[in-house]
């Protein structure tokens, strides 16, 4: 049939139903279109709106407090945007046990087991062998039939290997050769045109599958050098695990991380880690769910797999190296696993979310156990515990938190399996705080049914998501205020805002913090915070905005971190109740000014957050009733800049207090202020 309506002809049937229904139809989409009038809200005001000075007092009552949570700022940290190899783990070769898959990166053509490798084909035949591997984890090696001596085998890194002249490398491999008649390797790193910036030398090699290490000093600094492994015969020679390693790892740790790009992400002070990642802890399939245990151990008995985004995980940065990571920067580890289902994204299988086969659950929900008997058990009664001693830490990690699931779909199939494990953990370790999840939204029917699950299992705390826009923080500040006391603590896992081109400027920066302050405000119920994703490796990203940007040499915070920096460096165990009056009524001003005020841990500091989203200073001064004495100078940081400078870094001064704290806020500003109290 047809009808008009607003003036157009539509076809389809027509049926007749109670009115109360269309207006409900009618109400929710009003609704729907207020919600997105209110979310394309930007922050950018003209100037020449505010034609009087606008002044702000603060009035603290220190008398009303409440205590808040100390983890309050963390990080997550996802194998995203070449995050692990190529990125935090120190590892220079690519590929270094020829596992790449053809299957992983479809759009890379090169891509496969010989992938960043290449060699003289005129001199040297270069293929690949499983027939006899050094471990049945990693079953492909490189099978090299030489010619003529000279020949080797050449690694280009991740985009180039960069090197600093006087720096140490550890270069490591596996090597055997049937030949009657075996040589050494020469190992270098070479320039493009055959400059030989370092060399070292094996010892001789053998039969069967040995680990040889040499130590390469660099003579000169470069930022695209490659490898070169030259054996020093002709005939066969089979190699695997070729790794080249700065000695200058964050803390020097064997196998470590990056120094510089770790060392960004400790300069955050995050309290806790979140690790391995959201879409990679649940996996694209059953068969891709990352498994804890294959991570721990001997780099060639590690289990290397694909990645949901699309390249390759070595493993070399596996669970222990979280978990020392955590400890370097003394913040508490967060591991999350999957809820027994992948990704309901997943294009693999029979696509969508799958649940592992429930006889096969029991072994599973053994794993999850055996994770947190790794972490914490006695390696003299432990197995597992044995395993983490062995590997060089004898004490316990002392595991407090575990994530069950990640952004899951709560269909029947998961629930029943992330009750298993809920029970069992709570059963077994009943002092391990099991972090659940609400679904991929802040709102909708998996927000929902997540939150019915977590209060009818009286789940200590949940793991929420949420990307937004800019309109979104700006008109949702009021977003903890209602929650429920008597529910589920709130672990913000992911969040970060997005704004048209996703990119990270003063806008995202000051929305991010002004959420932040809703978040401390709140801090009895929001436990945790992480922006998310952490890092981004220049030329290799599959989404932004990102926090922390690199290329091979070179660390880029965002905007967006010098934010979560600030509340990292000044965060506080206990909320101290203000009151903030402006002289401008307006709600485009309401909503634009927020405060926070916090008492630290650290000698008792009194620490304030204001956030100024107007394009015209403010005059602000807090009123010293109630404020108790106070030294007479103070700590003022302060980020501003235009709202799409992407460039704008903290500044830090000092104020005079004469009676009463007086300061001008910058437009569009973070301002952190520190009272030494007497």
């Amino acid at each position: 049939q047809e009808a008009t309506i607003s003036g157009v002809v539509e076809k389809g049937t027509i049926h007749k139903v109670a009115w109360s229904v269309v207006e409900n139809l009618l109400n929710a989409d009003r609704l729907k279109r207020y919600e997105a009038h209110l979310n394309a809200e930007r922050v950018e005001l003209a100037p020449e709106l505010f034609k009087d000075s606008i002044r702000a007092k603060l009035i603290i009552d220190a008398n009303k407090s409440k205590k808040i949570s100390d983890l309050l700022i963390g990080v997550f940290f996802e194998d995203i945007n070449y995050a692990a190899d190529g990125g935090l783990y120190a590892e220079k070769v690519q590929n270094r046990g020829f596992e790449y898959s053809p299957d992983e990166n479809r759009r890379d053509p090169n891509w496969g087991h010989t992938k960043a490798w290449s060699a003289d084909e005129t001199k040297i035949t270069f293929r690949i062998d499983t027939l006899s591997p050094v471990h049945t984890n990693n079953k492909h090696y490189a099978a090299l039939q030489i010619t003529e001596q000279g020949a080797g085998l050449v690694n280009e890194g991740f985009g180039g290997i960069p090197i600093k002249a006087g720096d140490k490398y550890d270069f490591s491999l596996f090597v055997r050769s049937p030949e009657p008649r075996r040589g050494k390797l020469t190992v270098r790193l070479i320039g493009k045109n055959g400059e030989v910036y370092g060399e070292a030398h094996t010892k001789t090699i053998s039969k069967d599958w040995k680990k040889h290490e040499v130590v390469i000093t660099a003579r000169e600094t470069i930022n695209d050098a490659h490898l070169e492994v030259i054996p020093q015969m002709t005939g066969r020679v089979d190699v695997d695990l070729i790794s080249l390693f700065p000695q200058k790892t964050f803390k020097n740790r064997k196998n470590g991380l990056r120094a510089d790009l770790a060392q960004v992400i400790a300069d955050l002070k995050p309290r806790f880690v979140r690790f391995p990642g959201g879409c990679v802890a649940h996996g694209n399939g059953l068969n891709n769910i990352y498994r804890w245990e294959e991570t721990i151990g001997p780099l060639e008995a590690r289990k290397p797999q694909w990645n949901l985004w699309g390249y390759h995980q070595s493993m070399g940065l596996g669970y222990y190296e979280y978990f020392q990571f955590c400890e370097d920067i003394g913040a508490e580890p967060v591991p999350v696993v999957a809820a027994g289902v992948c990704c309901q994204n997943s294009s693999v299988g029979s696509n969508g979310q799958q649940g592992i086969p429930l006889c096969n659950m029991h072994d599973y929900v053994q794993d999850v156990l055996n994770l947190i008997e790794w972490a914490n058990g006695d390696p003299k009664k432990s197995e597992w515990a044995k395993k983490r001693a062995q590997a060089g830490h004898p004490k316990p990690f002392n595991l407090k938190y575990v994530g069950i699931g990640n952004e899951d779909l709560i269909t029947d199939v998961f629930e029943e399996r992330f009750t298993m494990l809920f029970n069992a953990v709570k059963e077994k370790y009943p002092e391990i705080t099991v972090i659940g999840t609400t679904g991929p939204f802040s709102e909708g029917t998996d927000y929902v049914e997540g939150w019915n699950l977590a209060t009818k299992l009286r789940v200590p705390m949940v793991d929420e998501h949420y990307y937004q826009p800019a309109g979104w923080f700006l008109n949702n500040q009021d977003y903890y205020d209602k929650y429920d006391r008597n529910k589920a603590k709130v672990y913000l896992g992911e969040y970060a805002t997005h704004i048209p081109g996703k990119r990270c400027n003063i806008e995202t920066a000051l929305l991010e913090a002004l959420h932040l302050i809703g978040c401390e405000r709140n801090g009895d119920i929001v436990s945790m915070t992480s922006y998310a994703p952490l890092l981004a490796k220049e030329g290799y990203t599959r989404w932004n905005p990102d926090l922390i940007y690199f290329n091979n040499t070179e660390v880029k915070p965002t905007v967006s971190y010098f934010t979560q920096k600030l509340f990292g460096e000044n965060s506080g165990e206990e909320y101290i109740h203000s009151t903030l009056e402006l002289s401008d009524k307006q709600d485009i001003v309401r909503k634009r000014v927020a405060v926070s005020v916090v008492k630290g841990s650290n000698m008792g500091d009194l620490i304030l957050k204001i956030v100024n989203i107007l394009p015209v200073p403010i005059s602000f001064e807090i009123d010293p009733v109630n404020l108790g004495a106070i030294k007479q100078t103070a700590v003022k940081t302060v980020l501003h800049g235009q709202p799409d400078d992407r460039n704008a870094r903290p500044q830090t001064s000092q104020i005079e207090i004469d009676g009463i704290v007086a300061t001008s806020l910058e437009p569009y500003s973070l301002t952190v202020i520190r009272l030494k109290t007497q």
